[in-house]
């Protein structure tokens, strides 16, 4: 299983639209930077993300899991995006801050800490876990 964050303005997809789409999920469209299409590119049904609220927030909110893999992004006709399906999994219990985030050493290098704006972006097993325990979530 691979790690990922996917971040949202919370003006326009929030964990609230998210967890509402329930079971089904909601297809994650609109991104136009390659690095992040290319990414979703990489991504198995079951791999799990972080939900993650940009702008005010900052702060990682809950836990999705990827439902369908990559295919054409519905929101254009331009056969160079393509987007993954996530589904809600879980609140995190105590939302964790960029700001916590950066303050951890073991989280220096971390995607997020150097490109923070990066919309879609991989987490590794020790980020994963680390950050889910900063969040007294459970990781699995």
């Amino acid at each position: 299983m691979a790690y990922w964050l996917f971040k949202s303005e919370p003006s326009t997809w929030s964990w609230d639209d998210q967890k509402a789409r329930g079971g089904a999920g909601e297809e994650w469209d609109g991104v136009r930077n390659y690095q992040a299409r290319n990414f979703m590119r990489e991504m198995k049904l079951g791999d799990r993300g972080f939900f993650y609220h940009s702008m005010k927030e900052k702060s990682v909110v809950g836990i999705v899991e990827v439902c369908a893999e990559s295919h054409p992004d519905s929101t254009t006709d331009d056969p160079r995006w393509e987007c993954v399906d996530i589904k809600a999994v879980r609140d995190f219990e105590v939302p964790v801050t960029l700001e916590q985030i950066k303050a951890e050493r073991g989280l220096a290098d971390m995607v997020l800490v150097k490109n923070s704006r990066l919309s879609v972006q991989p987490v590794t097993e020790a980020e994963w876990l680390r950050i889910c325990e900063m969040g007294q979530t459970r990781p699995d």
